[in-house]
């Protein structure tokens, strides 16, 4: 590298954030919820890996296992795996006494019979104690509040566990799914070990847009451990993107950025829905709508619920220096299985609001407003989901996420406060996981098998969807968050086949909108809409 020339990071850069190796999905970032992932299920992959390796790297080159529970790292890699394991289990003995606490804690409380709960409150395992609300709900079932605030503020929070590794696509043939194995420095990765909330992660991510000197670069590797044998000069180019923001046409523009992500832009306004964004490279090239194509500012981001797919950590971080304001859904509060999406953010470095159920942010040129919605959640008392209703440019826009209409009265309740709209995105992954796909580690139980497969991770199918379009009769209709396009594949683990329920319950909802002569679409890689 020359001192005289500036520099971008590559647009073919991807990044991942780490918990003690493993990718920061948002379970990995709550405390709690942390403990309990990692040591029910991150040790037990990598031990079965240990004990079988074989079997795990033949199950993970199978395409019909894509997204299976096989730890996908190589043979010569088997001593770091033991070692995690190793540092897991002795510098992380506080995660395993978590667990074991909340199991004593949830038998505990299996015993009480609606008598007040304040004898047991000296009962509780130190681990916890100090750090829960014991609490009946109103048929007199036990159960305890996690004191969440308190906790981030616990040596069980750990930005020390925390780093992030970066790898160039194509140099990686493909990236193996994030659930089930750990990211172990190597060849083609450079591990650098910073928090989440470190300014070296804004800086660095500045550069795909602002390019920067040799000697910044230096400055913002220097001092911090690195690991892998990706060197830093591979992270940089004198070329800028090749790829840049267009210009805006009309009063308002929609693009559909891949599985839930949308951005809407006016004069005065931008905003992000579930962003995902893919990292470009030769395969996917203009196909994708990657970093280089997005506002300088980003003045809201709203998420709809704490699943990966739609909180990712890795785009999110990636952004924080553009972006203004996080909107995010209320917390019922205190539930392993439903932490607060503005407290893991907030640590992290973002500025979050939450809304409640129907809530209205005025804009300067538009509204936005929280929707409730139902369904995908497995039946769990999780308070943390909201559809985003917006209103720009004279356009109603709903995006739906993985709503699903099991009682359409609610949603003919809201359109009597909203009317009709005029963009209607909803997802249709009607065959979800098992429950225990996602929620398996935070239980201390066995789930029986008849409901594990009961409840299950299901969004709308045609019916549903039927129903939504006859309520809110929608100009326009759009299928997404399938998980379709191949590029994230390793966060999605899904490789749909022409078969499969999803697309046939999707291609009969677009036949059905073609015979009532609404324009509809399942939406695959980039898509932009002008409004005038």
């Amino acid at each position: 590298m020359s001192m005289q020339q500036r520099y971008y990071l590559r647009e073919n850069v991807y990044f991942e954030p780490l918990v003690l190796k493993w990718y920061a999905w948002p379970y990995l970032l709550p405390p709690v919820s942390a403990a309990m992932n990692i040591t029910g299920r991150s040790l037990r992959l990598m031990k079965s890996f240990v004990a079988n390796h074989q079997l795990h790297l033949a199950a993970s080159k199978n395409p019909e296992l894509s997204g299976g529970d096989f730890v996908n790292c190589s043979e010569d890699q088997l001593d770091n795996v033991r070692g995690l394991i190793h540092d897991i289990e002795h510098t992380h003995q506080d995660y395993l006494d978590l667990r074991k606490a909340v199991a004593k804690l949830n038998e505990m409380l299996e015993q009480a019979k609606g008598l007040s709960l304040e004898p047991l409150y000296a009962q509780v395992p130190e681990a916890l104690r100090g750090y829960v609300e014991l609490i009946y709900d109103m048929n007199h079932n036990a159960s305890f509040r996690l004191i969440e605030g308190l906790i981030y503020e616990s040596p069980l929070y750990k930005p020390l566990a925390q780093s992030v590794s970066l790898g160039l696509l194509g140099k990686v043939k493909e990236r193996p799914f994030v659930l089930s194995s750990p990211r172990l420095p190597d060849e083609n990765h450079l591990h650098v070990e910073v928090p989440f909330a470190h300014d070296f992660i804004d800086t660095l991510f500045a550069a795909r847009g602002t390019p920067i000197e040799r000697e910044q670069i230096d400055r913002l590797f220097d001092g911090v451990g690195l690991q892998g044998g990706l060197t830093v000069d591979e992270l940089f180019t004198t070329e800028p993107p090749r790829v840049t923001r267009a210009a805006l046409e009309g009063r308002l523009r929609v693009s559909y950025l891949g599985h839930a992500g949308l951005l809407l832009e006016t004069e005065r306004t931008s905003i992000l829905v579930d962003p995902i964004i893919a990292v470009r490279d030769q395969a996917n090239g203009d196909r994708v709508l990657s970093f280089s194509e997005l506002p300088e500012t980003i003045d809201y981001v709203c998420l709809t619920h704490t699943h990966m797919d739609h909180v990712c950590v890795e785009t999110l971080l990636q952004l924080r220096h553009k972006i203004g304001e996080v909107l995010v859904p209320k917390n019922g509060g205190g539930s392993i299985v439903d932490p607060s999406i503005k407290l893991m953010l907030q640590t992290i470095g973002f500025k979050v609001r939450e809304f409640e159920d129907m809530e209205i942010l005025d804009c300067v040129d538009g509204r936005i407003r929280a929707i409730p919605f139902l369904g995908e959640h497995a039946d769990l008392h999780i308070r943390s989901k909201t559809a985003w209703y917006f209103e720009f440019a004279g356009q109603k826009i709903f995006s739906g996420a993985d709503s699903s209409s099991l009682d359409e009265r609610m949603y003919e309740r809201i359109q009597k406060v909203i009317g009709h709209i005029d963009l209607l995105f909803i997802g249709m992954e009607c065959v979800g996981a098992p429950m225990s796909w996602l929620y398996g580690s935070l239980f201390t139980k066995p789930i029986p098998r008849e409901i594990n497969e009961s409840r299950r991770f299901n969004g709308s199918d045609c019916a549903s969807a039927q129903k939504m379009i006859e309520i809110f009769k929608p100009s326009q209709v759009y299928v997404y968050a399938l998980g379709m396009e191949p590029w994230f594949k390793y966060f999605m683990g899904m490789d749909y086949t022409e078969d499969a329920r999803q697309i046939q319950e999707s291609s009969q909802l677009l036949e059905f909108c073609a015979g009532r002569q609404v324009q509809s679409e399942r939406l695959f890689a980039k898509h932009v809409w002008n409004f005038s």
